[in-house]
């Protein structure tokens, strides 16, 4: 059932996906807080509702705030709510968001931009697990799980002080770190195919169809949104290409720029070449252009990542 759940929120089958799914699974039957990390556009509040939903507390708040996107001279007053007459257009008590998750979970979206200030109540809250509104006296005692998330990285802002280390190592108690799209190997076509008959069901509409060749150009695309940006594409395709063939020259021009040339395109010289050298080469290449990252370094080849470090050991034994 625990696992079910999880794939309701989070599709793919790819191993760096999986790890993450089985972990929170396991932290999902406690109360420990949770800090989720990873690119914009990865699944992190999927992922936080997942665990919400396969918790204790399942059927009790669900609380989101992001706090990127409240006036920073508000976040505390939304976060712990406040007296009326506390500030002018206080005109009635306010409960915040804190005690609107009684029972149940706060998550915490962006966090790392929660003012210096502010993360110094939220440390005293998960020490003390009490909340005083603005302007009042009386602590309220509040049962709430934190599940927190960012895609920022905390360390360097906190030795940037931007971010308070005691609060860093309140959250971080199990970190879960969401993989990037460009990583989760296979992952593509299994959320092709998710979003396809989703969007066909939800617009009562015939979905489209990639081409063998379509389909390859989308596995090779970076995907620097993720799965966001693959679920807005897919949506996209659903409306303009109902029942219908996508090629690769119906795909957005950012897409298109991507696609390599040609195998022929290269003209064998007539003095022959020396093809080990060649070959080692464009695995320096590929790792170079890809910054060390050896997935992506396969994609940049078009070969799996097993194919890659195959030939990557040929050549260059460590």
């Amino acid at each position: 059932m625990t696992d079910k759940i999880f794939r309701q929120h989070l599709q793919g089958d790819s191993a760096l996906l999986q790890q993450v799914l089985h972990a929170g699974q396991m932290v999902a039957g406690t109360d420990v807080t949770v800090l989720i990390t990873g690119e914009s556009g990865t699944g992190k509040e999927r992922l936080a509702q997942a665990i919400h939903q396969a918790s204790k507390r399942t059927h009790k708040p669900f609380i989101a705030l992001n706090c990127a996107a409240i006036p920073e001279n508000l976040v505390e007053a939304e976060l712990f709510g406040y007296r009326k007459g506390a500030f002018t257009g206080a005109l009635r008590d306010h409960p915040g968001y804190i005690e609107r998750a009684h029972e149940g979970v706060l998550f915490l979206d962006e966090v790392g931009e929660l003012p210096l200030a502010t993360q110094a109540k939220l440390l005293r809250f998960l020490e003390m697990r009490t909340v005083t509104r603005l302007s009042d006296v009386q602590q309220r005692p509040v049962d709430v799980r934190i599940i927190a998330a960012t895609n920022q990285n905390l360390s360097a802002r906190m030795q940037q002080g931007h971010f308070r280390q005691d609060l860093f190592y309140r959250l971080h108690v199990v970190p879960l770190e969401l993989p990037p799209l460009r990583e989760r190997h296979g992952d593509v076509q299994v959320l092709l195919t998710h979003f396809r008959q989703f969007f066909a069901k939800h617009y009562d509409l015939p979905p489209p169809r990639y081409s063998k060749s379509c389909q390859q150009q989308l596995e090779s695309w970076e995907w620097p949104g993720n799965v966001r940006e693959l679920r807005n594409f897919c949506e996209r395709m659903q409306i303009l290409f109902s029942n219908r063939e996508v090629q690769p020259q119906d795909l957005p021009d950012t897409m298109q720029s991507k696609i390599s040339a040609s195998p022929a395109d290269f003209i064998l010289p007539a003095s022959g070449i020396n093809f080990q050298a060649l070959e080692a080469s464009l695995l320096e290449q590929a790792l170079a252009n890809a910054a060390g990252n050896r997935s992506q370094a396969a994609r940049l080849l078009g070969l799996s990542r097993d194919t890659f470090l195959y030939r990557l050991q040929k050549y260059f034994k460590a």
